[in-house]
């Protein structure tokens, strides 16, 4: 006798990807009266404990204490007021409130975000299944198309109004989307980032991003405990051939300034390379399917924009089919792929400024060289282009949250 399927045969809005973004996606879709079913390919405990970004921008922040996911954040969230730039032997800050009329941002990791949604579904939300592998969906022309998964050893099918691909670049939603379709803008870069997460207090309370002709260096941090550093190393880096000793040493050389500066140093528990690239899909919807998050657009990380802008993808469809269920008209649908690639764009734009910038290519030339410092100057000296950096830093102001039917589970 064939089991019961793990989720209901038919929903209105199937998810494929229980990362934040369907996460999220299905929570404000069940406080707008909009059945939802998510289907995770990955374990609960891996989901959980997939290391992404961890800088929050204000309107994102806004958006989970918006949904009921601002408990944790509120507790354990690490605001932030500033950032620093190191270049040159020389430290500028950047004060976020002051030049954004009040905006800042919250360090709080993505593993944090997950959890917390995660709970928030299981408690009172739509069906979120781990373990079920999308194979294909099909029928993304047809008024319902179809999720094809596998769970537990035996295969299943979804029928859906609509199919929101949560499910990453490689996952298999973008396929459903004849490739005549849809036009692909992407861009790589010669370099990568070595990554590491070290058991010791942070050295500096805010973000240093600092230039060197060594390459560039990122100081972050998880926790009051714990730091989250990156280097710049050339692709194809084996994170073996970075031992302990070479990590801090070549953060500390890339970190030199003129001013007081010690580089605080302990045990490094993980290490892994990031590949660095910005890929664009147009359009974000194709019949009744539509892409979101790193299904639609990869940034790379130095504008800490990823996480940000799949919130915004999400937080502005919800809108949409909260619109759809309540007047009967699919016009902020409808317009909702193209309302997304204009923030999506910006974004693409400043996280290219801040990797050029700020990253030094092989074989760079020293004129090359000098118009970065230039830049840099020119952002230390002119409140006009810190404002511009700051609030492309902390966001350009998202969708509102749509308002739930009802009280939230």
């Amino acid at each position: 006798m064939r089991p019961t399927s793990p989720a209901p045969a038919t929903t209105t809005v199937g998810i494929v990807g229980g990362g934040p973004a369907g996460l999220l996606l299905a929570r404000l879709l069940h406080r707008c009266g909009i059945d939802s079913v998510v289907l995770e390919s990955r374990d609960r405990a891996y989901v959980e404990h997939r290391q992404r970004a961890g800088v929050l921008e204000q309107g994102t922040v806004d958006t989970l204490r918006a949904c009921g996911a601002g408990e944790r954040l509120d507790r354990y969230g690490l605001v932030h007021h500033g950032i620093r730039l190191r270049y040159d032997g020389r430290s500028h800050r950047i004060d976020l409130p002051a030049l954004t009329g009040g905006r800042s941002v919250v360090v709080y990791a993505q593993t944090e975000v997950v959890k917390d949604l995660i709970g928030l579904q299981l408690a009172g939300g739509g069906p979120l299944v781990f373990g079920a592998r999308a194979l294909a969906v099909t029928g993304a022309d047809t008024a319902r198309p179809v999720i094809h998964y596998a769970h537990e050893g035996r295969e299943h099918t979804l029928t859906c109004d609509y199919v929101i691909g949560c499910d990453g670049f490689h996952g298999v939603t973008r396929d459903a989307v004849p490739t005549g379709a849809r036009r692909l803008y992407e861009r790589a870069y010669p370099y990568s980032w070595l990554g590491v997460l070290a058991d010791v207090p942070p050295s500096c309370d805010e973000l240093v991003y600092a230039h060197s002709e060594r390459g560039f260096a990122l100081f972050s941090m998880r926790s009051p405990t714990v730091s989250r550093l990156y280097l710049q190393v050339p692709n194809g880096t084996d994170p073996a051939d970075w031992p302990d000793e070479r990590i801090w040493e070549e953060l500390d050389a890339r970190s030199a300034t003129d001013g007081p500066w010690e580089l605080a140093r302990g045990p490094i528990t993980a290490k892994s390379v990031l590949p660095m690239r910005s890929v664009v899909t147009e359009p974000l919807r194709y019949g009744r399917v539509l892409l979101a998050g790193d299904a639609a657009h990869i940034v790379p990380p130095a504008g800490a924009k990823g996480l940000n802008l799949a919130v915004s993808d999400v937080t502005e469809l919800a809108r949409a089919f909260a619109h759809l269920k309540e007047t009967g008209s699919g016009e902020l649908l409808d317009g909702w792929s193209d309302a997304c690639l204009r923030r999506v764009w910006r974004a693409e734009h400043f996280s290219y400024f801040m990797t050029t910038t700020l990253h030094t290519a092989p074989g760079q030339s020293t004129f090359d060289t000098r118009l970065q410092l230039a830049q840099l100057d020119r952002i230390a000296s002119s409140p006009h282009a810190a404002a511009e950096l700051a609030e492309n830093y902390t966001g350009v102001p998202q969708a509102p949250v749509p308002v739930p039917v009802a009280s939230p589970s």
